[in-house]
């Protein structure tokens, strides 16, 4: 058996992704919650996320071809695939992205399937590591989610080193 390339698993979209693993990982951090108590399950899970998540960044980013914010911008149809994010993109420029998500049904997902209190650990704590392996020396910054109840989540990326001038 061979495992499924890239391609493959992001032709499912990110949505369904999310929607999988949700399915499976819910059930087993409750019975480990159960076990061995909930603030340390979610802690551990929350740790593995993130650690994956960057992971993913510095693969996304040879995808990409690069790991400017421009060639980041050219990635977000991923997560928008099959509706899941609306996206308004504020700023584009080389130093700074910033963007709101005005609808995420990755957070409509969570509540319909029972655990939104999972829906940050299992989505929203991806972006800033994800960010961290795709370009370290972007910072990312977001003051509200939809996930946390807000009517939009505040995206900014900013680039916290000037590019290198290109060369002669």
């Amino acid at each position: 058996m061979s495992l499924p390339t890239d391609a493959e698993l992001n032709a499912i979209g990110v949505l369904r992704r999310r929607l999988i693993e949700a399915r499976v990982l819910a059930p087993v951090l409750e019975a480990l919650s159960a076990r061995f108590g909930r603030d340390e399950v979610l802690a551990i899970a929350t740790d593995v996320i993130v650690a994956l998540a960057e992971t993913q960044g510095a693969e996304l980013a040879g995808h990409a071809g690069g790991c400017s914010l421009h060639h980041f911008e050219g990635t977000l149809e991923r997560w928008q695939a099959d509706d899941a994010l609306r996206i308004t993109v504020k700023e584009s420029t080389p130093n700074r992205l910033a963007f709101d998500v005005t609808r995420c049904r990755y957070a409509e997902m969570y509540r319909e399937l029972g655990i939104p209190e999972l829906g940050a650990i299992l989505s929203c704590n991806r972006d800033a590591a994800l960010m961290g392996g795709f370009n370290p020396e972007v910072a990312f910054t977001r003051t509200q989610t939809i996930m946390g109840g807000a009517s939009h989540c505040d995206f900014v990326y900013s680039l916290t080193r000037a590019p290198a001038p290109a060369p002669y």
